[in-house]
């Protein structure tokens, strides 16, 4: 993490002055419904390549582009497959991102090399303000170190990346609280590469069918933030089948839990959604890890919500970040 601490801005007053930061090759972390975003012009390999130094993330793994209108995809990929468009179409602004063919004006950079392209137009006013006032497509991924919890407030920016991002719009804590569903929609049927906050359910429904959900990779990803291993605290995380008593072994322990708190002792406890509420168990995920992982605890145990709905972007999330665990230490 670099020392010393970004310029933190208004997200309602800071607009111009951040978007000079992105038209002069620097880095800005942004809000949007999903996660913060650590911005680059996307455009500028130069500054791509910053991303990748900031968040000190393998080039293997590539970013997506952030437009400020669903109008600009036209513009700048030229003949938009049908099926893409009408995606486009029906859930843009929103937390779908699309793979098309990558433009030339995009360098491969960007793209990890790979002759595709992940784009889309976030929800979230203060982020299409500022890319709009750029005047750049913004090549976005989380504003986090490589591989670590994502964030979904600026002080969890501001705390893993310091001065390594030049400016920080401060939205406050993001709606949705994990990353874009991320959908391959050039073929005869949609892929999703990625589950996210756009729930597979109302994919289906747009399509009138059933979509193929493809599961995370260990070699070259072909979508970001599709690693089998993920998304993890510093803390060890272990997913466990539910609320469990405490071993009594001495060990400081976090528990997440989704909806009630386990009659055991723990070191620290965060509740997902006392309602049960999907939704909000996914906007207060990656909230929750942040405060566990700052608990000062040894080991974290996280029970897996119900796998319907958004659940099964959050039990995504939580796999990924398991399959860091080492029970050896």
């Amino acid at each position: 993490m670099s020392t010393g601490s970004p310029r933190v801005l208004p997200a309602d007053s800071g607009i111009a002055e951040a978007a000079a930061v992105l038209r002069t090759g620097g880095l800005v972390a942004f809000p949007t419904e999903t996660v913060y975003g650590l911005g680059a012009n996307a455009l500028d390999a130069r500054a791509a390549a910053r991303i990748f130094e900031a968040k000190a993330r393998p080039s293997f793994d590539p970013l997506i582009t952030h437009l400020a209108d669903p109008a600009e995809l036209a513009k700048l990929v030229g003949d938009v497959p049908p099926a893409v468009a009408a995606l486009a179409d029906r859930f843009w602004p929103g937390a779908l991102t699309l793979i098309v063919d990558r433009p030339a004006a995009i360098p491969p950079i960007v793209t990890s090399g790979l002759a595709t392209m992940a784009v889309r137009v976030p929800d979230n006013e203060a982020a299409r303000a500022l890319i709009a006032a750029a005047g750049v497509p913004v090549a976005a991924p989380s504003a986090n170190r490589f591989g670590q919890l994502s964030p979904t407030r600026a002080e969890h920016v501001v705390r893993g990346l310091g001065a390594a991002v030049d400016v920080v719009l401060d939205g406050g804590p993001t709606r949705c609280g994990i990353e874009s569903t991320i959908v391959d929609a050039r073929g005869a049927r949609p892929v999703v590469l990625r589950l996210g906050a756009l729930p597979v359910e109302e994919l289906e429904d747009a399509v009138g069918g059933p979509v193929t959900v493809r599961p995370g990779s260990s070699g070259q990803p072909v979508a970001p933030g599709t690693l089998a291993a993920h998304y993890a605290p510093r803390t060890p995380l272990r997913l466990v089948a539910g609320a469990q008593p405490s071993p009594g072994d001495g060990v400081r322990r976090g528990f997440l839990a989704f909806r009630e708190r386990p009659a055991a002792e723990y070191a620290a406890v965060e509740v997902l959604s006392a309602a049960g509420d999907l939704t909000e168990a996914a906007a207060r995920l990656f909230d929750g890890l942040h405060r566990l992982d700052a608990a000062g605890v040894d080991e974290i145990l996280v029970e897996p919500v119900p796998e319907v709905g958004v659940g099964r972007a959050v039990n995504d999330r939580l796999r990924r970040a398991a399959a860091t665990f080492d029970p050896a230490g």
